[in-house]
């Protein structure tokens, strides 16, 4: 098969994909679900401190970092979860494999089209947001706001990604919406429990590699503290209200490492699953 037929069977899986979403108003749900926590963090996060509206871009990103880490993630997952698996069960796996489509393009296919979806509802989500910070802060709080809308799609494609492994490697729905909601429940909220248990039950010494600035590298292996890390770790007066972002090492906070680890949350696991895919 040429180079221009693979890329046109994945474009026309990937279409496919993208619009069953918007047919079932999956996009326009998600948008209007970020819309409104946005609107309402934005305005009223510091009404208990007496103001209504954005203080300042740095407390609004703050801010939206604690819904966007747990929203998307869930969401992600729970949009990639059954994209193999419930072809598998439905019995329609057999019938797209019969036509002139390898399994990687499947692959790819639904991963393309899931991931413009999910893209399209996040930043349309923020969208309103982006519009009032503008106004009220100006061109230096779009700049900022833009960097976080950025990471907050990195963090869907990461996770849409492993619920892609999921859907491919689980047996039925059943299990891959069951270990769907186990990895969610992991990366998002045991994960940094458990590295902040090990560091206060040690007295911040662990022993080797893992004391002081040893153990936040250990962050890199959760696309959730990337994230985290991404948007508040040039924020010195934020950095104490996210437990271990207070022990990031500078070096830690280099762009390129901060990417690539994220980059390779995106690649690696969809590599994994085309890997496992194969006939």
């Amino acid at each position: 098969m040429s180079a221009a037929n693979w890329t046109r069977g994945v474009a026309a899986l990937a279409g496919k994909e993208f619009r069953d979403r918007l047919r079932n108003r999956w996009v326009l749900a998600v948008a209007l679900v970020f819309t409104l926590f946005s609107l309402a963090i934005t305005y009223f996060g510091s009404a208990a401190q007496g103001v209504v509206g954005p203080r300042s871009i740095e407390l609004t990103i703050a801010s939206l970092v604690s819904l966007v880490v747990y929203l998307i993630p869930l969401i992600a997952l729970l949009l990639g979860f059954d994209a193999i698996v419930g072809e598998r069960e439905r019995g329609t796996l057999d019938l797209l494999l019969a036509h002139p489509v390898t399994r990687l393009e499947l692959l790819l296919g639904k991963y393309l089209g899931l991931a413009a979806a999910l893209t399209l509802s996040t930043l349309g989500g923020f969208a309103l947001v982006a519009g009032l910070l503008w106004q009220r802060f100006g061109a230096a709080g779009l700049y900022h706001y833009g960097g976080f809308m950025i990471s907050a799609v990195l963090l869907g494609l990461a996770f849409l990604s492993l619920a892609l492994l999921l859907s491919v490697l689980a047996r039925d729905r059943t299990r891959a919406s069951g270990l769907a909601i186990a990895l969610w429940f992991v990366m998002v909220l045991v994960f940094d429990l458990v590295l902040m248990g090990l560091l206060v039950a040690s007295g911040g010494q662990l022993g080797g590699w893992l004391q002081g600035e040893g153990l936040a590298y250990l962050l890199l292996l959760n696309p959730a503290d990337l994230f985290r890390i991404l948007n508040v770790f040039s924020l010195d007066d934020m950095r104490r209200l996210y437990g271990l972002a207070s022990v990031v090492p500078a070096a830690l906070g280099q762009m390129w490492l901060l990417g690539g680890a994220m980059l390779g949350w995106i690649l690696g696991p969809l590599a994994l699953a085309a890997w496992r895919f194969k006939p």
